[in-house]
């Protein structure tokens, strides 16, 4: 049984990529921004957007 399928694969690699690109993944020292790294790569078509997905606490 095949847990994952190729298109969510693909979708999580893009959104790996795009939310690198962005710069989200490039600080993960606190929790705050450890959750908007997460939040991005998966909702990282909002980014495309325009969208800031930063979480400030």
């Amino acid at each position: 049984m095949e847990r994952f399928s190729i298109g969510s694969i693909l979708y999580f690699i893009v959104g790996v990529v795009i939310t690198s690109n962005q710069g989200y993944l490039s600080d993960l020292g606190s929790i705050p921004h450890l959750l908007s790294a997460v939040l991005a790569v998966i909702l990282w078509p909002l980014l495309l957007l325009g969208i800031n997905l930063h979480l400030v606490f």
